[in-house]
This record gives C-alpha cells, structure tokens and sequence, in this order.
C-alpha cells in the first residue's frame, strides 16, 4: 500500500502536459490546420509547396511525394490514413546525381514532378531531370532507405514520367516534354518498357499533340479503369491552366479528350497537375496543386466522380461534365476517424538528426553543420562566399524550409561564435526576391546588418542597411510574414522585447519553388579554422 502514493505520482506525471516548450516532431502546426475538426475540411489540406503532387494508396495508408527541384533531401515522402492530414516521413533522394553538378546550387533544376507507384510489393518513383533524362529509385519501406538513382532514360528536356504495368505483365511510361530543354513541347509520348521497369524498350510514340487547343499540356499520369487507358495532364500553363484526360481502348491511341476540371467561378486559379486515389469504401478524389506564387505550389484535395467511364473532379455545379474546385467539403470516408497531423516546422534541435523539413540549396556537405545531438542546438560553420558574389544568389549552405501558412512568424535563437572579422550568421527569406537579417564581425565587434535585393537570380546588388554593434552573441532573429507574403525582421536580446530593423520587403518565389525561410553562414576568405553559429531553435508561431 505504501507504494500508491509513488505510483500515483509516477502516474500523474507521464499523462499531464510537460512544461518544456520543446516541439515534438509530431506537434500539430500553430498556423494552418487544414482538418476542421468537424468532418470537413479546409484546402489547401497542405499550404506548403509540395509542387506536383503525386500520391498512391496501398491498403489504408497513402504516400505522396513531390517535386523537389535544387532542394537536398529531394523527393519528400509525406504519409496519410485520411487524405486531409499528412505526415512528412523521409525523403528517397538523399544527394541529387551526378553529384559534381548538384553539389552547388542549380536553381530550377534536378527533381521535377514525380511519380510514385506500388508494384510487386516495392514502392517505384520516376523522376525526371531535365538536362539528364529520367531516373528511378525504390524501395520496400516508403520511409526508406531507397535505392541510388538509376537513369532509365536518358535525354534532355525529357520530363513527368509515368509508369504503367499492365494486366498482361507488360510495361509502359508516358513522359512528356519541356520546351526550355528540348526545343519541343506540348506533346506527350508513350513508350514501352522492360517489366523490371528498369529501361525503355523501341520509340517513343506520340499519343497527343495539344498545341491547338491544350497548349502546355504536360504532368502525364497513367491509369487503366474498365478496359480504358486513361492519361491525366494539365494544360494552360501552371497559373492559369485547367485539368486534361486522355482516355482509349489502346495503349498508342487514338484517344480521346475531355476537360474535367477548371478554375469556373471560383478564386482557385490552375487547378491541375496531380493525383487520383480511391478508398477502400469506394470513393474517389484527386490531389493537386493551386500556384500561390512565392507561397509555393500548395496541395488541394477535391472530391471526383465517374460519369460515363469519364472522371469529373471537383463540383460540377451546371453539370458539363467539367468541375470547379472545391474550398471546404466533407472529408473523405475511409472507414474511420483519424488525429490531426501536419507535417513539422519548428524545431527544438534536441536530437541527433535534422528536422525533416530542412533542406540544402544544394547536397549536403559535413563541414556545412551538424546536429549536436544531446547538447541542444544545430551547429553551422561560415563557409568562404564567393569573391566576386554581388549577392546570395549561388550560395549553396543555406539551411531553408518552406513556407507553412499565409501568415506566420519564424523567430529562431542563436549564439554566434565569430572568430574573424568578415564572418556572418543571418536569417533570410529567399527567393528571386530575398530579405535577411544577419550578425557579422567587424574590426572584432558584431554589428546588426539588413539586406534586402531585388531579382537576385538576375545578378543585381543588395540594399544593405548598416545596424548597431551588440555587446552580445546570443541574438533572437524574427521574421512576420503577413498576407500577400508581407515581412519584417526584427531582433531581440532578451527574447521577449523585439525591436524592427530593416525595411519590410515582399517575398517572391525561387526558381519554381515557393519562398523558403532559414539560415545561412558565411565568411570572407578562406582559413583553417571558421567561426560558427549555434542554433539553439526555431519556431513557426501566429
């Protein structure tokens, strides 16, 4: 009996709320939750730059992954029970190939819209890059690890592959073109393929020309549904473009087509380019994406239909057999109810692993940082900038994530331990148009600095604002991002008064990915020895 009160105590204190602030991995994001709570939903179901979402459903659970163009880990694997909360849970691409390209920035490069699939028990992704040809990696576990890239296809301006295995065990892969690359565009191929799905087998055959009246028709899927080969490929450009399907009794065509979902009246501009599942109840919906600009191509979810062996996606509201997209619906019934989740955004910096939502402009490279593990912060080392760089354009040890909401702020503490004049540390929002604010050592003292440059991808200089010197090193960075992308930094010693610096500048997208927000570290020169920041963490708040 004498033992209750201790295993009361015991008791009490695994179930009550703990007072550290530490954000778990699983914490449920502070600013856009996109599952209402009330059997409905809310799109975007993802208000983050997922671009070109492709998904797949095996058994209960779904698997999306996206486009990840520059950004390393690329190919992001996100999981779902429910198709309206998403867990990010690896990423397959660990370093982008062939590794002396992208182990410095290529803006608008490497991993561009994907294909996920599942076959004989493996998960199967098809990637294209557009200056290499198209590669696949695959795995048992989609959490990983997946296999090295193998280039299936090699070519340049070859783009959005697609597999198909067939009922008779054959394979195919539609693709399509882009025109930046391939001097051709507007047309999509199919071309059969070993069943290993590991090479492409005779020519390509042209299934549809959509210059006349689907212009920029890319982003192929491939399905097959009662004797029919169906291909799903926007058209009308990524801002302003609308949802194509293909449909034939034959593999080569000819087919047929049919415009199944499009902007209407609604305030959702291109809703295109994505995926269809069903569910074990026998519903079926689409995953795609909406432009939002330097928000990112975020994620929708809208409900689909077959009428007469054609898909309609969305809302038909004057039934032509075309849908509007959908902004608030009844979630999907897949049997159950399942908790809120969203994929993460702060972190604490308590572990030995970096936080999933982290990328490198760039692969990865150990001397860039390193977590610490259970000291409590992620360490980055200055890294020589370029000599003649006018800007931070080609930096490539930025340490970024995407935006998560239209309004938010990312405050992050950190301790600099600058050891030579010309290094820095700085909180930055990039994109064509980029803002950061930064610590740097000068003649031994550390002065606030603010830069803001416009249409950095074009070679133009920074507008630099001279701040004061601080008698610390251990700083609180903030950043307020507002509706239409509106932010302002400001700075803290304390962590609880901040103070405005700098002007407030209006974020842009990157090379077709959205804004992205993070760190970079740098210095002037080489030497043996570089000074460091240590970021104790970070934090997506209201």
């Amino acid at each position: 009996m004498k033992l209750l009160p201790f295993i009361f105590l015991i008791a009490f204190w695994m179930i009550c709320p703990k007072s550290n602030s530490a954000q778990t991995p699983d914490a449920l994001s502070k600013v856009w939750v996109a599952d209402n709570g009330d059997g409905t939903y809310t799109n975007p179901v993802l208000y983050t730059d997922y671009s070109d979402p492709d998904a797949v459903r095996v058994g209960d659970d779904y698997y999306m992954t996206a486009s990840s163009f520059n950004c390393v880990p690329g190919l992001p694997i996100l999981h779902s029970r429910d198709l309206v909360n998403w867990k990010l849970i690896g990423h397959a691409l660990e370093k982008q190939v062939p590794l002396d390209v992208f182990d410095k920035v290529q803006h608008g490069g490497g991993v561009w819209a994907p294909c996920i699939r599942y076959h004989k028990n493996e998960f199967y992704i098809y990637y294209p890059d557009p200056d290499f040809g198209i590669y696949m990696v695959k795995a048992t576990n989609p959490a990983g690890p997946w296999s090295e890239p193998l280039l299936v296809y090699g070519g340049k301006g070859l783009i959005d592959p697609s597999p198909l295995w067939d009922d008779d065990g054959k394979a195919y892969l539609v693709y399509a073109l882009a025109g930046s690359r391939a001097g051709v565009k507007s047309i999509i191929l199919v071309n059969r393929m070993n069943p290993e799905g590991t090479k492409l087998i005779g020519n390509s055959v042209m299934v549809f020309d959509g210059h006349k009246d689907h212009p920029t028709v890319e982003g192929p899927k491939f399905y097959k549904r009662n004797g029919y080969y169906y291909i799903f490929a926007p058209a009308g450009g990524v801002a302003t473009g609308w949802q194509l399907v293909l449909r034939s009794k034959n593999v080569f065509g000819p087919y047929e087509t049919k415009t199944v979902m499009a902007q209407g009246k609604t305030d959702i501009n291109g809703p295109h380019q994505g995926a269809w599942v069903d569910t074990k109840t026998g519903e079926h919906w689409f995953l795609n994406f909406q432009d939002l600009f330097a928000y990112g191509r975020v994620v929708h979810l809208n409900p689909m239909k077959w009428v007469n062996d054609w898909p309609v996606i969305g809302v038909d509201v004057d039934v032509d057999g075309c849908g509007d997209p959908v902004r608030t619906y009844k979630k999907p019934n897949v049997g159950k109810t399942y908790p809120k989740i969203t994929p993460p955004e702060s972190d604490e910096f308590n572990t030995s692993e970096l936080g999933l939502q982290w990328q490198w402009h760039a692969n990865y490279q150990t001397t860039w940082g390193f977590p610490s593990g259970n000291m409590g912060f992620y360490r980055l080392n200055c890294i020589p900038r370029q000599a003649d760089a006018v800007n931070l354009w080609n930096v490539s040890n930025m340490l970024l994530q995407k935006f998560p909401a239209p309004e938010f702020s990312a405050t992050a503490k950190l301790t600099f331990d600058a050891r030579f004049d010309g290094e820095e540390i700085g909180l930055i929002v990039m994109g064509l148009d980029y803002g950061r604010i930064a610590l740097k050592r000068e003649n031994g003292k550390l002065f606030l600095k603010n830069a803001t440059c416009k249409n950095a991808d074009k070679g133009t200089k920074e507008e630099l604002l001279e701040g004061p010197a601080l008698d610390v090193n251990t700083v609180y960075f903030r950043v307020a991002v507002k509706q239409g992308a509106e932010c302002q930094f400001s700075y803290s010693t304390d962590g609880t008064s901040f103070t405005t610096f700098g002007n407030g500048f209006k974020a842009r997208e990157g090379k077709w990915i959205g804004a992205k927000v993070g760190f970079y570290a740098l210095r002037d020169g080489i030497i043996n020895d570089a000074g460091s920041a240590d970021i104790d963490w970070f934090r997506i708040e209201k």
